[in-house]
């Protein structure tokens, strides 16, 4: 291992468990509860590892800002209130969205456990990071789910040009027999903004189609896509999808929506209120358990064997190229940025703690 904190290279490596760990320390140092601190470092630590890195450890130095500003709760009370045997209210309370996300999926699958299908719908909550680690929890429980938020203004309706819509994401899980669950996670727009912000942090380009500058104009720089808009994607299509979420995440909560809810990098005078949906069901409900198993594994079966496109080695299900980012990993470490392992050893000098560990090459190589 390097001397922590001295990063010269493009890339340098973190060990998972190491990273998970200084996620924790972090976070406890800010008055986060244990439990509530070592449920977040999985959500960002769980999402590095699946190459999801737009929402991993990087983002955790703009919670702690939030955290400071009074802007998240670090401790709320969060008590699922029943609306229906089957249905369920959250109040977040302002809290970290990956402990409110948690709580509600948690309750989710305590209804849908008893009655086949559970919903509970959330106000009042912040950014809750990687949507697919709720999709998680219900595949860990054999259940079938659906994730909804929505986000801050970032993307116009089809046909405007100054931005509504979030990048809200869609999420999606249904187990299988012998095969991996399909695990469905995206955005409505070409490329989420985590994506062009990391891309800032790097130094990168963006590719022309990702979005547009503040005068409306395609543009292949970060910092200009920032302060304009991102595009949907197909057109329409993405668009309507992102309203659809909209309805779910923030209408029917109570919570923000129509282009209310507040930026976690700009609106530092009041709480997101970000508004989630979330739902978990039995995969049995209309045919035996062993056909559902069986069923699944025919179509993924089927995906799989389809011939492949020119330039295409192989046809894989959702959730596969994660899942095989994250055998490779958790062996060679996760990679991160100068600029983005700078941020956290600042984070890490101002809480008197020790700095996250990294190697300049990949762990084992």
């Amino acid at each position: 291992m390097s001397a922590p904190g001295a990063v010269t290279a493009a890339r340098v490596y973190a060990e998972a468990g190491a990273a998970n760990a200084f996620a924790r320390r972090l976070l406890i140092a800010h008055g986060v509860p244990a439990d509530d601190s070592a449920m977040i470092a999985a959500c960002l630590v769980g999402a590095d590892l699946r190459g999801v890195d737009t929402h991993g450890l990087c983002r955790l130095p703009g919670y702690l800002d939030r955290l400071r500003r009074g802007l998240i709760n670090p401790r709320p009370l969060l008590e699922p209130k029943r609306v229906t045997p089957v249905a369920a209210g959250l109040d977040g309370q302002n809290g970290f969205g990956f402990v409110v996300g948690t709580r509600a999926m948690q309750e989710a699958i305590v209804i849908a456990r008893e009655f086949g299908v559970g919903v509970v719908s959330v106000r009042r909550s912040t950014h809750f990071g990687m949507a697919a680690a709720y999709v998680l929890q219900a595949l860990e429980a054999g259940l079938i789910s659906l994730v909804f938020s929505n986000a801050s203004p970032a993307m116009p309706p089809w046909g405007a040009r100054t931005a509504l819509l979030g990048t809200n994401p869609f999420a999606a899980g249904a187990p299988a027999g012998k095969h991996a669950p399909f695990l469905l996670d995206m955005s409505p727009a070409v490329a989420a903004r985590g994506k062009i912000r990391r891309a800032e942090r790097r130094g990168e380009k963006i590719p022309l189609g990702y979005a547009l500058d503040a005068e409306g104009r395609p543009t292949t720089d970060p910092k200009a896509a920032l302060a304009g808009v991102v595009l949907p994607i197909g057109t329409y299509k993405g668009s309507g999808l992102s309203l659809l979420m909209d309805i779910f995440g923030g209408v029917i909560s109570g919570a923000n929506y129509g282009g209310d809810v507040g930026d976690q990098y700009k609106a530092y005078d009041r709480p997101q209120d970000v508004g989630h949906f979330f739902l978990a069901m039995k995969p049995d409900l209309f045919v035996p358990a062993e056909d559902y198993r069986r069923r699944m594994d025919t179509l993924i079966e089927r995906v799989h064997a389809c011939p492949t496109a020119q330039g295409v080695e192989e046809v894989l299900m959702p959730g596969e190229p994660e899942r095989r980012y994250e055998d490779e990993r958790r062996r060679s470490g996760i990679p991160y940025s100068a600029n983005e392992i700078a941020a956290l050893q600042e984070e890490a000098a101002k809480a008197n703690l020790a700095p996250l560990s990294v190697s300049l090459k990949p762990l084992g190589g």
